[in-house]
């Protein structure tokens, strides 16, 4: 039988001890950059802003192992189905550590996770997010969550839990990076699908409010790199009097609202859509669509944010790439029953969105055309990035 070692609190026999304790001082989590107590302190300084997002299917708080949610919104559906998504910011994060602006970021983490499940037709239920940082300081954890509860509060979700991860020796002090996860549910009968999809629907664009959160990988590159601060801070005329660094970081729409209030209004009348997200507009519109049909984008029917040209500009981009790379102004599109799409622009308009039609659904392959191409930078007023002379 082994033996086992009875230690008194008050013997100072240290050969009792492991060791180790005697080859040197102690060295604690504190001192090997991890601070527990500062976590604490950020823990409490995000309270507010995570019980301001709560809605009546939360059971529990912040703090514990897991976060609670109860299943009653699905009770009276015939067959609930659970849809998930998760997405990051990427690196629109650095432009917001350039800036000191970090609650925006936090609106684009929520929605690039709440847009995406929103094309099965799902309601929002609640969102987690995971926060690595460099070295934890409460008030920027306090900012970033500020903003991840406002974009909850947008989507109609609740902020139930997550992670701040502090990462000395791996990240710099100031560097940290966003992901988020949701979870929504929709009932089977009403999904949306692209299986729906007829000849001779109409799509129906959502104004996007700038670049939203892909493609800044191209545009640090080609606009921001090599730019002093106070450049990228002054106003453009081109950009209808914003700075540069300002557009940029114009947080990416949030589009579960008025949409969801369309599918309860009009059920039936959105057949399909499609988050318009890392890809452009020929990369995920074709997402909606079935294999027998095309989408035919009419070029021009919609208007674009002056920093979405003013970047394709900087980056040379023809119309072909730019249309594959960014969202070009529109932000989600749906696939409308053509005799329902005044009643859904109507409902869109109540919303608050600018909404349009920007095309058709015809016989195809799943792919997306264009008609009128050339057109896309027509009406776009000249933007081209200042330069010191």
């Amino acid at each position: 039988m082994t033996d086992r070692i009875k230690v008194n609190a008050m013997d100072n026999d240290t050969t009792k001890w492991p060791s180790w304790t005697a080859q040197g001082a102690a060295t604690t989590y504190a001192q090997a950059g991890v601070d527990t107590a500062e976590g604490a302190r950020a823990v409490d300084a995000i309270k507010d802003a995570v019980h301001r997002t709560y809605r009546d299917e939360v059971r529990g708080d912040i703090g514990g192992f897991g976060g609670l949610f109860s299943i009653n919104v699905a009770k009276n559906m015939a067959d609930p189905i659970l849809v998930s998504g998760t997405d990051g910011v990427g690196t629109k994060i650095q432009l917001a550590k350039l800036a000191g602006k970090h609650d925006t970021v936090g609106i684009d983490l929520v929605a690039m996770c709440v847009n995406d499940i929103l094309a099965t037709g799902a309601e929002p239920l609640f969102f987690l997010d995971y926060i690595a940082i460099g070295k934890l300081k409460s008030e920027a954890v306090a900012e970033i969550v500020s903003g991840i509860a406002d974009g909850c509060q947008m989507s109609g979700c609740a902020l139930i839990g997550g992670e701040m991860a502090e990462h000395p020796g791996v990240m710099d002090p100031h560097e940290y990076d966003l992901s988020g996860f949701c979870v929504g549910v929709v009932d089977r009968p009403e999904m949306l699908d692209p299986s729906k999809v007829q000849e001779g629907d109409v799509l129906i664009g959502l104004a996007s409010s700038g670049i939203h959160s892909n493609g800044y990988s191209l545009v640090r590159k080609v606009v921001t790199d090599g730019k002093t601060l106070y450049e990228l801070r002054m106003p453009q005329d081109s950009l209808d009097g914003k700075s540069v660094l300002d557009a940029l970081l114009e947080p990416t729409r949030i589009y579960v609202k008025p949409v969801r209030a369309v599918l309860r209004q009009l059920p039936g009348a959105v057949r399909s859509l499609a988050h318009i997200t890392g890809g452009g507009i020929t990369e995920n519109l074709n997402r909606a669509l079935p294999d027998n049909m095309d989408a035919e984008v009419e070029v021009g029917s919609w208007g674009m944010p002056p920093i979405i040209p003013f970047v394709c500009r900087a980056a040379h981009l023809d119309e072909t790439e730019a249309l594959k790379t960014f969202n070009m102004g529109l932000g989600m599109v749906l696939v409308v029953a053509p005799q329902k799409a005044d009643e859904v622009l109507a409902i869109l308009e109540e919303q608050g969105e600018q909404a349009g039609i920007v095309g058709r659904i015809v016989p195809g392959s799943g792919e997306v055309t264009y008609v009128n191409k050339e057109q896309l930078f027509a009406n776009c007023v000249s933007s081209e990035p200042a330069t010191e002379e």
